[in-house]
Order: structure tokens, then C-alpha cells, then sequence
């Protein structure tokens, strides 16, 4: 290890800890526990069946839309454990200048979700829906779209509560 990266890493975990000691935000899971359940419910029912790769890609490029700090660094992280190429990683913000590292099914997916969470910016075209139902059946289609639905919901969870970088507060 270089002495850059020792004081890079070193700058970067007492980014992290300030961060985390400065944040005044509400609680979610505490102070609305109910709530906080539902939502993770639905994200359990919505990613049942999809492909664990395919889930964190859809993960990525919404949080990417949203500027979602907190959920790209998570979901990022995760799509390594899964196995994730740094390749695809680096290229899902680009993917449509780059289509040969992704299947024809993960670009449905990523215009999907490109266009579900830009709604306001003019709806969910026609076309772009058309080719997710002609990649996806029709309960996997369903399932896409819940996910999308709730990656949107998490990256608003941690965008209005401060949610820092770098840091996970998932259990286990």
C-alpha cells in the first residue's frame, strides 16, 4: 500500500465518520418503524425471481438518476460481492454508448428504468416499454418494474433523511 492510498483511505474514513456524526435527519426505520417495514417488504417481494445482476444493474442506474450517493455506493458494492465486472460497473452510466457489455435483456431493463424514473421528463414511451415486455415475461416485467418502483423509493428515503456515502446501515 502507497502512502497516497493510506492517506486517501485515511481522509475517506474520517469523511465518513464526520459525516455520520453531523447528520441530524430523522430516522426512518425508527421513527416510523411500520412504515419502514412496508418498504422493505415490498423490496423483498419486488427483486423475487429477478436475476441478482440484473437487480443491482437497475439499482445502479437509478441511483445514478437520482444522484444517490448513498445507494450507488451500496449497490455498487454489492453488485462486487455478486460477482459484478468493474467493466459493467463503470459502464452502466454509459451503457447506451456501450450496449456490448450488456444483454439485450439488461438494456430493456436500464431504458426501463431510465424512463420510470425520469417520468416527469415525458412519461414512459411506448417503444421503450415495448421492448421490456418483448425481453421480459410477464410476471418478470412486473417484478422490473416494482424494483425500478423501489429503488426510486430508497433513493428518496436517503436523499430527504441525509443518508452518507460510504456508510451501510443494513443489518447483517
Amino acid at each position: 500500500m502507497t502512502t497516497h492510498t493510506i492517506t486517501n483511505t485515511a481522509h475517506v474514513t474520517s469523511a465518513v465518520t464526520a459525516a455520520g456524526a453531523a447528520r441530524t435527519r430523522l430516522d426512518l426505520a425508527r421513527s416510523a418503524p411500520k412504515v419502514f417495514r412496508a418498504i422493505v417488504g415490498f423490496d423483498a417481494a419486488a427483486r423475487e425471481g429477478l436475476d441478482p445482476a440484473l437487480v443491482e444493474l437497475i439499482q445502479i442506474r437509478a441511483s445514478h438518476l437520482n444522484h444517490c450517493a448513498y445507494c450507488l455506493h451500496m449497490h455498487t458494492n454489492d453488485a462486487r460481492k455478486a460477482g459484478e465486472s468493474e467493466d459493467r460497473l463503470h459502464m452502466v452510466a454509459v451503457w447506451r454508448e456501450a450496449r456490448h457489455f450488456f444483454t439485450p435483456k439488461e438494456q430493456a431493463a436500464l431504458a426501463l428504468t431510465e424512463a420510470v424514473t425520469l417520468v416527469a421528463d415525458g412519461g414512459v414511451p411506448e417503444t421503450v416499454y415495448a421492448e421490456a415486455a418483448a425481453r421480459f415475461d410477464e410476471q418478470e416485467l412486473a417484478h422490473v418494474l416494482a424494483l425500478i418502483l423501489m429503488i426510486n423509493t430508497w433513493n428518496r428515503v436517503a436523499l430527504s433523511t441525509g443518508k452518507v456515502a460510504g456508510t451501510d446501515e443494513r443489518k447483517g
